[in-house]
């Protein structure tokens, strides 16, 4: 697993325009992919706020964000899905970590081949620190194959 995640220039550009609107709600944009087909194009945001995300607060953000996709896409036909990260959500990158804290996280460690699970204390561009059963476990980036959100 790497800190950074790999988006395109595009969607790095538009993720800008939006993570300001985002954070005035309350909001954290976890995840953006924008993909062009045929003339369209499609934009799915993933937003958190540490607390559940429901259809009310997916409704708030779309029509949040919808002006400044259309002042970003103009004249085309634009499809726009925004959503929850889920309840067992695979956390894609480092950096994703950062919104976690005090939350539960399962790691798959490469070190061991077996699950790691703790409550996140810190994250930092090397690793992240995992409390379990009152011990603090640091795990290197490299050693973590993947995440999830626990339960």
């Amino acid at each position: 697993m790497q800190y950074a995640g790999k988006e395109t220039e595009e969607a790095n550009s538009v993720r800008k325009s939006l993570e300001s609107v985002l954070k005035g709600l309350g909001y954290s944009l976890i995840e953006l992919t924008v993909s062009r087909q045929k003339g369209s194009v499609q934009v799915r945001a993933v937003i958190y706020n540490g607390a559940s995300i429901g259809t009310d607060d997916c409704t708030k953000v779309h029509r949040s964000i919808t002006p400044r996709l259309d002042l970003a896409f103009p004249g085309t036909d634009l499809y726009i899905e925004v959503s929850s990260p889920g309840i067992e959500r695979v956390i894609k990158c480092g950096a994703e970590f950062a919104h976690y804290k005090g939350k539960c996280v399962k790691c798959y460690r490469t070190d061991i081949s077996d699950w790691t699970e703790g409550v996140l204390q810190s994250v930092d561009e090397e690793g992240i620190v995992l409390m379990i059963k009152e011990e603090a476990v640091r795990l290197q980036f490299n050693i973590i194959a993947k995440a999830k959100l626990g339960l």
